[in-house]
């Protein structure tokens, strides 16, 4: 197995998370779903199911013949003057980048935003060698200023008041913020321009990789991916092998269902193509251009038919948006930079089942995030097989549940698929429950069972349901 960098805990920042950011989550995912919405709307269901099946068959197309099309963007990279190097794991990926800094001296660091590197804790990892890394995504540099992570893939700050970033800005940059977001912004872009001009290195990611040119392709709404990747004297570009797409054709298509699914527009308002350094020729630009492509997983993640669709992932959002835990719990719950129903999909099969194999468990199977996924990936099923993988093992990896608990999920498969034992089980559950209800709830529960009662009540099992129902029937077979 790839080793990936540990993932950060989040939960060890609660500090910094608003009480009420459930509200502040489901606030800002309503917004985005309602502009999503309204374009999909525009264009027609018709069209856009044909867009979806054409981005699902055209990754995974990519994503199967990820051997030619990456070999086939190396060459192209090189032709035009870049380096390519190919990272294993996250570590791998980490020395790579630091071995550049190091031939060239590089003292501060602009990043644009890019979940590749929060994957591998790039910023740890320079910060721990004496480099000063700054994002520049307005959103990335605010959770930076507040020393967490990102609390969704697309939005970082998404859960923040400007009231809170305002006071945020006074705390940690020494300014007279007021809570107006243009002034903000201002505020953020004053800062920025001095770091971008005395930066040594440009880091960004890449949403896609042209195959056939070795193009370089990244979306933002911000001018901050153009100047890291066009003012300081080399840049490296970390993307994911997933990420290569074969031709322009293929491009434009994900371009389409990427914005509308991601922020409800039609076109981010930068779309950028990078296809090589400028050359020592250039006046301007970078002189320097390396590329950095990462595995940390993703070979292994490729060889299992039920889990392989997992790639196609573009990196939209759109699960989080729909998805009813996440709008309960925020992305810092998740305890990994890619949060929602991909993060769970990513974080269990690229750490281990032993390491995140509690994650395909956060999710109510409710096939939401099935439905609004731009490239059809089966979300629910790839969670549900991970699930298995988990309790009973697979080709992959072995059982990692306790065997307490795999005999329990053994008996209690056995118990609903049994209807005299289910009902024998919920009139013994009923009499059994009573020392510890209190008020229709059990607050505390005995080992192993308490884990659930750490954090909050748990309801009093209800074992009238089916006298109530035989009632019902009963009543309206009265009626008739």
């Amino acid at each position: 197995m790839s080793q990936a960098a540990a993932p950060i805990d989040f939960r060890t920042n609660a500090q910094h998370v608003p009480p009420k950011m459930p509200a502040a989550v489901q606030k800002a995912t309503a917004k985005f779903l309602g502009s999503r919405a309204a374009l999909v709307e525009a264009l027609g269901n018709d069209l856009w199911q044909t867009l979806r099946q054409a981005g699902h068959d055209l990754r995974l197309h990519a994503i199967t013949h990820l051997d030619h099309y990456l070999e086939q963007a190396e060459r192209a990279v090189t032709k035009v003057g870049g380096h390519v190097h190919w990272a294993r794991d996250a570590g791998e990926a980490n020395r790579i980048v630091l071995e550049i800094a190091r031939q060239h001296d590089v003292k501060k660091v602009v990043k644009s935003k890019s979940m590749a590197t929060e994957e591998i804790g790039l910023n740890h990892a320079m910060e721990a060698a004496g480099i000063q890394v700054i994002e520049t995504d307005l959103g990335e540099y605010i959770v930076q200023l507040l020393g967490v992570g990102p609390a969704h893939i697309v939005v970082p700050a998404f859960h923040l008041s400007k009231e809170e970033i305002a006071d945020l800005f006074r705390k940690k940059l020494g300014v007279d913020a007021p809570a107006e977001a243009e002034k903000l912004t201002q505020v953020a872009r004053t800062k920025l321009r001095e770091e971008f001009l005395a930066a040594d290195l440009g880091i960004s990611g890449g949403n896609f990789l042209v195959a056939e040119t070795g193009t370089i392709v990244t979306v933002t709404n911000e001018g901050n991916g153009r100047m890291c990747t066009t003012i300081p004297p080399v840049h490296v570009a970390i993307v994911g092998i997933d990420k290569v797409v074969p031709d322009w054709e293929s491009l434009t298509v994900l371009l389409k269902v990427l914005a509308r699914s991601a922020t409800g527009q039609k076109i981010t308002c930068y779309t950028q193509f990078i296809s090589g350094p400028p050359g020592a020729e250039a006046e301007t630009g970078p002189k320097e251009l390396h590329l950095v492509l990462l595995d940390n997983g993703r070979s292994r993640i490729l060889k299992s038919p039920e889990c392989r669709e997992t790639l196609l992932c573009i990196r939209c959002g759109a699960c989080l948006n729909i998805c009813p835990v996440f709008n309960s719990v925020g992305g810092y719950t998740y305890g990994y930079p890619i949060s929602g129903p991909t993060g769970m999909m990513f974080a269990s099969q690229i750490l281990g089942a032993k390491a995140a194999g509690g994650l395909p468990f956060a999710s109510t199977l409710c096939g939401a995030c099935n439905d609004i996924c731009p490239v059809q990936i089966p979300i629910t099923d790839i969670l549900l097989h991970l699930r298995h993988r988990v309790v009973e093992g697979d080709e992959q990896e072995k059982a990692v549940a306790p065997y307490a608990l795999r005999m329990g999920a053994q008996a209690g498969s056995l118990a609903l698929r049994t209807p005299w034992l289910y009902r024998l089980g919920s009139t013994m559950l009923k009499w059994l429950q009573t020392p510890l209800k209190r008020d229709g709830w059990l607050p505390r529960l005995p080992p192993p069972l308490n884990r659930w009662t750490m954090a909050r009540p748990f309801p009093a099992f209800a074992s009238d349901f089916r006298t109530w129902w035989r009632t019902r029937s009963r009543e309206a077979k009265g009626r008739q």
